[in-house]
Order: structure tokens, then C-alpha cells, then sequence
């Protein structure tokens, strides 16, 4: 197991799975039914101290204290919108430069101001290989993938924050915040297990969506191992030509093999794909763009989810006029396609993904860029 350097010797207990925790007990000579506790105090009621857990028995929590510890993520910053969007930045535990991450909490609201939906976005990496253009995470590079641990603590924190600010917990989690989340594959995994866990946070998988830049193994990877949450797929144009010029992994991974992940994730698990769509304008938000995008959704039972850019300092690609998006989705609305509208949220603030993280001066990490 990985150690941090202020616990050499020591299990971080954070980095063992639900089924992990259950050897390790058996391991150990303790009841298997110690396992679900040790989960519940970790995952659902957050705590990071072991001699708080007093259902335990005292010897468990006495050799726990001396062998293991609890890595939690630490809030470091907090935005707030006057749309009632919060951004988080933690810092991981690592205190290197670069290790920190960012988390989104976005209410929905309905017309008489009651809560309608609390959406966290969380990262799975400290910056990101795939080195997309018009991402600000992608300037930053990749430093590291994050623990399935780390990803439920994004999640832990900000749930407490939405039932202390709401008093409503949080209904949906989306992974598309820092990093490719289909390149940390096994911890991403891993994280929507444990927060759909009941000893957890309980959230149904149908509320979990998981974001990829199209990496095409790994989709049907989830397809084989029907993994039960939404997928959706980072298309952002809808031409190889156009979407090489801003999607670095199309080179190697294009439109063609896509498809052929596409139909054979559809084919394993009769789930609809959501594909998300940044509308730029003058770029992929023509008459004719709009009829290769409509010929992309035919390939499976999917729907479009427009996303309105939070513009980003230093890239040229800017959100798309009004005007043009109206013109746009006429155009999808012809072709029958279930599409939507993401309104971009917090303008106001360093909304734009990895904004918060990443700092001027700040050494880059690796890139396919």
C-alpha cells in the first residue's frame, strides 16, 4: 500500500475497498460485521479520528490508531456564485506543488426558489493528460491519479455542506471535473461503488454520471463489466477534422472507433449515452455541424446535452451567441434529437474547470499536447 510521508509505516485504511476492509478484518480476527462499521464511520459519517468509532471493540481501535490511519482532503478555498454555485478547492494530503483539486457544487432551483437538485462535480486526477484546447485543466498537465478515498472526500464534504446550506442532501454526481475520469479507471469505479453504497452515501447509480473524452477501451470496459452508471461522452465536435483541431485523443482515437465503442457499450447494457457538446462559437456551431452531430446520435439511443462555455483566460475558442445556438438547436429540433441546454453557471467566479487550481508560474505535468 501506498504510504504518505508523514505515515511511513502505516495502512492508509482509505486506500482498501469494501471488500479489502472485510479481508482485513477476517485477517485480523475481528467479526466480518466490524468491516460494514469501519465503512459506515469512514464513508458515510466522515469522521477521520479512530478512537471515535465505539462500536468497535477497544483492541481494534487501539491496533488501528497504531498501524493505519485516515487520509482525508483538506478544503482549502471556497467561491460562491450569485447564482448559488460553490466552488471548492481542496488540498491533498500530499502538500506538493500542484495537489490540488477542485469540486462544484450546482443547486437547481425550482420557480419558487425551493431546491430542485444539488449536482456535485468532482475531479478524479490532479490535472489531465488529454491536453484538451479549450480546457483549463488541460493546461496544467497530468501530476497524478487520485484514490477512490480522495474522490468520495470531494463528495462527503460537500454533501455535509449542501444539508448544512440546504438542509437537503445532494442528488446527483457528476465525474467532469479535473482529470479524464476513464483514465483512473479502477478508483473511479471504485468511488461510485462506495457512494452508491447504503453504509455510504446511498446515492443511486442512476444519479452518477461519468464523463470520458472518448477513451474507446475503456468504455467497453464499463459495458463488460455493466457498470450501472450513466455515461456520457465528451464530443465537443462532431468531425474528426474539427475535433483533432481541439481534442488531442481524436488522433488516436477518432469518430470511426467511437462508434464502434458506442454501439457495443449500447449492445452490453441498453443504457442511453449522453453526449455533451461545448457550443463555440463561429467554430462547431453551423447549420452543418448541427447535422453531423444528429447523425452521431443515430449511432445508439442517446440525447445531446448542449453546454454553454465558461470562457477561459488565453483560449480563443468563446461561447457561442445567442443567436447561433437558437439557429443550432432549430437545427437539431429538425432532425428529431432529444437535446437540452446547460446554461454555463458561475460566471462570476473561476468557474471553468481547474481555474481555482492552477497557478501562474506553476510547473506543467505530462501532456499528450
Amino acid at each position: 500500500m501506498a504510504m504518505s510521508n508523514n505515515h511511513t509505516k502505516r495502512l492508509n485504511i482509505k486506500l482498501l475497498t469494501k471488500d479489502e476492509l472485510s479481508a482485513f478484518c477476517i485477517e485480523h480476527g475481528w467479526p466480518r460485521f466490524h468491516a460494514d462499521q469501519l465503512f459506515q464511520w469512514l464513508y458515510q459519517k466522515g469522521v477521520n479520528r479512530f478512537e471515535v468509532m465505539t462500536n468497535l471493540s477497544k483492541k481494534m481501535r487501539e491496533y488501528l490508531q497504531e498501524h493505519a490511519y485516515i487520509n482525508r482532503i483538506l478544503p482549502s478555498q471556497e467561491q460562491q456564485s450569485k447564482d448559488g454555485t460553490i466552488k471548492f478547492l481542496f488540498q491533498l494530503n500530499d502538500h506538493k506543488d500542484n495537489d490540488k483539486i477542485e469540486a462544484v457544487l450546482i443547486p437547481d432551483f425550482y420557480p419558487n426558489g425551493a431546491v430542485k437538485r444539488l449536482t456535485v462535480c468532482v475531479s478524479s486526477q490532479v490535472g489531465c493528460v488529454f491536453g484538451c484546447q479549450f480546457c483549463a485543466t488541460g493546461k496544467m498537465g497530468f501530476f497524478r491519479n487520485l484514490s477512490h478515498g480522495e474522490i468520495v472526500d470531494q463528495v462527503q464534504y460537500i454533501n455535509q455542506v449542501a444539508l448544512e446550506q440546504y438542509g437537503k442532501k445532494i442528488t446527483n454526481i457528476v465525474y467532469m471535473g479535473m482529470g479524464e475520469p476513464l483514465h483512473n479507471y479502477k478508483a473511479v469505479t471504485q468511488s461510485a461503488a462506495i457512494i452508491s453504497d447504503p453504509y455510504s452515501i446511498d446515492l443511486s447509480p442512476k444519479r452518477i454520471t461519468v464523463s470520458t473524452v472518448g477513451l474507446t477501451k475503456q468504455i467497453k470496459k464499463l459495458a463488460d463489466q455493466q457498470q450501472p452508471f450513466n455515461l456520457a461522452i465528451s464530443l465537443h465536435a462532431a468531425t474528426d477534422d474539427k475535433r483533432d483541431k481541439i481534442m488531442p485523443i481524436n488522433s488516436s482515437m477518432n469518430l470511426v472507433e467511437l462508434k464502434q465503442a458506442v454501439q457495443y457499450y449500447y449492445k452490453a447494457t441498453e443504457q442511453a449515452i449522453t453526449y455533451e457538446y461545448l457550443l463555440f462559437d463561429e467554430f462547431n456551431d453551423s447549420i452543418e455541424d448541427a447535422d453531423a452531430l444528429a447523425s452521431i446520435v443515430g449511432w445508439a439511443p442517446s440525447k445531446i446535452n448542449i453546454i454553454m462555455y465558461n470562457n477561459v483566460a488565453g483560449v480563443a475558442l468563446h461561447r457561442a451567441r445567442e443567436d447561433r445556438l437558437n439557429r443550432f438547436m432549430k437545427r437539431l429540433s429538425m432532425h428529431k434529437t432529444r437535446v437540452t441546454v446547460r446554461r454555463s453557471r458561475g460566471d462570476d467566479i473561476d468557474a471553468g474547470c481547474g481555474q481555482l487550481a492552477i497557478r501562474k508560474g506553476a510547473r506543467r505535468g505530462k501532456s499528450i499536447a
